[in-house]
């Protein structure tokens, strides 16, 4: 835990990502959907309105940098602890410290806790008597999405700002600001950077500001005094070149979301693209190929049955070849996948079944649909009336009811007119004629 020292002048040893902490908002980069002229919490700090807030972002985009800055323009002291770390012991020595804050110089303390969703529940509530009280104002920086990690009871007493990845126009700011400041940044150094260095650092960074100034930095130390950073030293610096991509967190559910969606709306490149990013990201590739799978029933289903084949035949060849040579099977079954014609009527009819089944009771099998493999079931009227649809015409028992008797038939299963599900949906339809000719003539009484 620290004060952290706001804006004083950085040690020598400070990484250049800390050295260029902004001092003001107008040297902070991005974000101005939130902190641009008129925007809410621009203008919640002109007015001194601070707060309780949760900012919500990925990696690099400022969170920390923000926190201090707010500490600053409100004279606040900063208390700084990551959950990661800390537990409800450093809580309480957070809260004390800021009683005496308030005690001796009447200052208000922001306590800023980064990494705030890996507090469990108990850890989480430790806050709420003292953001009620006032005791002290409450940051909390993220990574993962507050919804599900963050209590309700925090989230109603903070509000939520949500930080987005850097933009090339800021990320380039930043890459001058640091080459030219002489006093926090690189100007000392008389360093110039390559058009084509500075492309692939723009790339590599990912929207991460962070990133890109270590980057920067490790290249500087690398080129001679007053020279040129170059598109080849650069490109050496980068042996990892896989982009943002959190297995389990946010980015990994959006862009699954993003995957099954673009195929579901019959857009194979789209479909590509995400399961590209996904695998560039490391994930695991049998985990999309058990999606892909998902997505045969739940979108394609019966209107193209070979879809289920297909992807199970990926899964398989990726289980069988591995990592690289398995995705090309994956590709392959994404692709054919988001071609074929949609169809969610199993998934529906399925779900409905399901919302039956849990709202009613448990309805007995009726009699004659039971088997009766014994004399005793047979005298209880197991299996008595039974018609086998193989020896009726069409090889269909024509007002036969397979439901239970206290529950009318139900249609859950309504096919689309695409792909097979158009003939199966020609089927069925022949089929309730025959049903509804049978009931009709049940009714028809016979001639004296």
């Amino acid at each position: 835990m620290s004060n952290g020292g706001l804006f004083a002048a950085p040690a020598p040893q400070q990484p250049l990502a800390a050295r260029m902490r902004p001092k003001n908002l107008d040297e902070y980069a991005g974000q101005a959907h939130i902190l641009g002229a008129g925007r809410p919490l621009r203008v919640a700090l002109e007015q001194g309105a601070l707060h309780s807030m949760i900012f919500w972002g990925p990696p690099g985009v400022g969170k920390t940098t923000l926190a201090r800055l707010i500490a600053t323009l409100a004279d606040a002291h900063f208390e700084t602890i990551s959950a990661v770390l800390a537990g409800v012991k450093d809580i309480r020595n957070a809260v004390d410290l800021a009683r005496q804050q308030f005690s001796l110089n009447g200052r208000q303390t922001i306590l800023f806790v980064d990494e705030v969703h890996r507090f469990n529940k108990a850890q989480q509530d430790a806050f709420l008597p003292y953001v009620e009280d006032g005791t002290l104002l409450f940051i909390g920086a993220t990574t993962e999405n507050p919804s599900f990690e963050l209590n309700n009871a925090l989230l109603s007493r903070a509000r939520v700002y949500v930080l987005k990845s850097l933009d090339d126009e800021a990320l380039d700011g930043l890459l001058d600001r640091a080459l030219s400041d002489s006093e926090r940044g690189l100007g000392q150094h008389q360093l110039s950077l390559e058009p084509q260095a500075r492309r692939i650092l723009l790339d590599a960074a990912d929207g991460d500001a962070r990133r890109l100034l270590n980057l920067l930095e490790i290249a500087a130390d690398l080129a001679e005094e007053g020279g040129t950073i170059e598109a080849e030293l650069v490109s050496d610096l980068l042996n990892d070149s896989r982009r943002r991509f959190d297995k389990g967190g946010e980015a990994f559910y959006d862009q699954i979301s993003a995957l099954h969606k673009s195929v579901r709306g019959s857009n194979p490149d789209a479909s590509l693209y995400w399961f590209a990013r996904m695998i560039d990201g490391g994930c695991d590739p049998l985990y999309i190929a058990r999606r892909v799978v998902r997505m045969a029933s739940e979108d394609i289903g019966n209107a193209d049955p070979r879809a289920l084949t297909l992807a199970l035949n990926a899964w398989d060849v990726q289980e069988r070849l591995g990592s690289p040579e398995g995705e090309l099977a994956v590709a392959q079954a994404i692709s054919y996948l988001a071609c074929a014609p949609k169809s969610n009527a199993v998934y529906n009819a399925f779900n409905a079944a399901m919302r039956d089944v849990a709202s009613q009771p448990s309805h007995e099998v009726p009699l004659h649909l039971r088997n009766a493999p014994t004399k005793l079931m047979k005298e209880l009227g197991y299996s008595e009336g039974y018609r086998y649809a193989h020896t009726e015409p069409e090889a269909y028992a024509a007002g036969e009811d397979y439901f239970p008797e206290a529950l009318e038939p139900r249609e859950y299963y309504q096919p689309v007119p695409r792909g097979l599900e158009l003939k199966i949906g020609q089927k069925m339809q022949h089929l309730r004629q025959l049903d509804n000719a049978s009931v009709k003539k049940r009714r028809i009484p016979a001639d004296d």
